[in-house]
């Protein structure tokens, strides 16, 4: 695009196409419903998001992530100008895999905060992530920033301003599709004024002119005790009994003093316009709190973040049933809200702690825990999900730096994995077993490590109708046979797919060497 205005940096289209991976389910460490549809994900979630294009593209309602700040500790790296091109270059490519996974009417949230790098004392990366979004994402997309403030008190070990407040930027797909949900609350009243006289909601009145019926002087019950109440002397209900029965029965009434009264609404109105400023949403030390109660140590994982927190953002632009993405998982936030919030999601977290807190979190929340916000969304247990490993790369080098086929892969993975290569869709057949994986306009792919010769294609072509063709993906074939039949193409692995992308390459991540600390505030 000529004049194109855009963030430039060192390697920024120097990427080859990321390698896309099988996910492998390990059935043993799946939890809960059989039947749920939430993932969690082991690896590196630059792969992860790649194996998820094929299926997911367009379909996710929801993104949140809070990935490593580059604050001076994310890399091995001292040159800042390096530094500074590694992170924004692995942003930009997971942010644009992200896209491709948003549907017409998500939103995506990205959370970073504003300290200057410690080893530099050089701006932070707050506005490049805003410019980065603004160009994958597009300006005219932008939402808004919201601020949470994460902490009480800030450490004055590093600066003279300390930094108590992150950012997190939304943006939509296309925000002329993209709606921002109003919160319903539930109606709240009011039952006394501020000197707690119960006088508000008081429904007696004086027996005189018009107001005197002895209907109205009927016994209330209170069904909680199952005491009696009768007006007292020279008053009567100001309601009459069926209605009043009705209001009885919703819970309505309030019985005290020996007096009765009827709540009453703070407000009529009992939705609220969301702020961008998130000021009573939880702090670092909350989160920590939180992890704690669960059984974690206060100080395993140093910067969670509060459930109340992911609340808000998932009461702000998702709904029941919809579909929430987090590609930096950490201690299991997103994944654990969205379930107490009966949304649907997807969690890819690298490392053990993928183990050691995701997992473990999320098989309590779905036992029922109750910290965080389980209480206040009535959660008491239930959903589940699935377990999922990457895939090892597909092409390996031998001992001779030839490329060869992984002797991980079984033959069902490597003909899942070429399917995936291709652009098919892995679905193998019950009646022909060369119709493994079904492209578009009845086309099909087998993959063997068979030698194919002339007698196999034979075989196969007679069971073939003349509308069909396949495409045959080998370790070796006879070459007299190649143009035997129009129908049928062969190619040979690994050799057809060493030019789709970049193999051998099992970790993109952030390469964390070490974690800011941060001191905890004052309550």
């Amino acid at each position: 695009m000529k004049n194109k205005l855009e963030l430039m940096w060192l390697g920024k289209y120097d990427n080859k196409e990321i390698e896309p991976r099988i996910l492998i389910e390990q059935k043993d460490k799946n939890y809960g419903d059989s039947e749920s549809q939430n993932i969690l994900i082991h690896g590196d979630n630059l792969l992860a998001l790649k194996a998820l294009e094929k299926d997911y593209a367009g379909k996710i309602d929801c993104i949140y992530i809070d990935p490593p700040y580059n604050t001076g500790n994310a890399f091995d790296v001292y040159d800042d100008g390096i530094e500074h091109s590694i992170w924004l270059n692995l942003m930009f490519e997971r942010l644009n895999l992200l896209r491709i996974l948003l549907n017409e009417k998500g939103v995506i949230c990205v959370q970073i905060d504003h300290s200057p790098n410690s080893r530099t004392n050089q701006s932070p990366e707050t506005g490049y992530l805003q410019l980065l979004m603004d160009e994958v994402f597009g300006r005219k997309n932008y939402i808004t920033n919201l601020i949470w403030k994460k902490k009480g008190n800030a450490s004055n070990t590093a600066v003279t301003i300390g930094t108590i407040t992150e950012s997190i930027f939304v943006y939509a797909k296309d925000k002329t599709k993209a709606t921002i949900n109003k919160e319903v609350f539930e109606k709240k009243y009011k039952f006394s004024d501020e000197k707690g006289n119960y006088n508000l909601s008081l429904f007696l009145k004086t027996d005189s002119g018009d107001y005197k019926r002895e209907t109205m002087k009927f016994e209330i019950t209170d069904y909680a005790t199952g005491k009696k109440y009768l007006p007292p002397k020279g008053k009567r209900w100001t309601y009459g009994k069926e209605r009043i029965d009705k209001l009885n029965a919703e819970g309505m009434l309030v019985f005290k003093n020996n007096r009765v009264y009827v709540k009453e609404y703070e407000k009529e109105e009992n939705t609220k316009l969301y702020k961008n400023l998130l000021l009573n949403h939880g702090s670092l030390k909350n989160a920590k709190d939180e992890l704690y109660t669960l059984g974690f140590p206060r100080e395993g994982f140093p910067t969670p973040k509060p459930e109340i927190l992911i609340q808000e953002i998932l009461r702000m632009f998702t709904k029941e049933g919809d579909l929430v993405l987090d590609s930096f998982l950490g201690s299991g936030t997103t994944a654990a809200v969205a379930m107490k919030m009966k949304r649907n999601w997807i969690g890819i977290e690298l490392g053990d702690h993928c183990y050691t807190y995701c997992k473990m979190r999320l098989d309590k929340v779905i036992d029922g825990e109750q910290g965080g916000i389980s209480k206040e969304n009535n959660w008491t247990g239930g959903s589940g999900y699935k377990f999922y490993e990457l895939a090892p790369t597909l092409i390996n080098e031998d001992k001779f730096g030839e490329p060869v086929i992984n002797s991980k892969y079984s033959p069902e993975m490597l003909a899942a994995a070429v399917a995936l290569h291709e652009g098919f869709e892995y679905n193998p057949s019950n009646v022909e077993f060369w119709k493994q994986s079904v492209g578009s306009e009845n086309s099909y792919l087998y993959v063997t490590t068979k030698f194919v010769d002339e007698a196999v294609l034979d075989g196969i072509a007679k069971s073939m109708k003349s509308n069909e063709y396949l495409v045959i993906a080998c370790t070796a074939y006879d070459k007299r046979s190649e143009k035997k039949y129009k129908n049928i193409k062969i190619t040979k692995i690994p050799e057809m797919l060493l030019d789709k992308c970049q193999f051998g390459v099992d970790n993109y991540d952030l390469n964390i060497i070490e974690l800011p600390e941060y001191d905890e505030e004052e309550e």
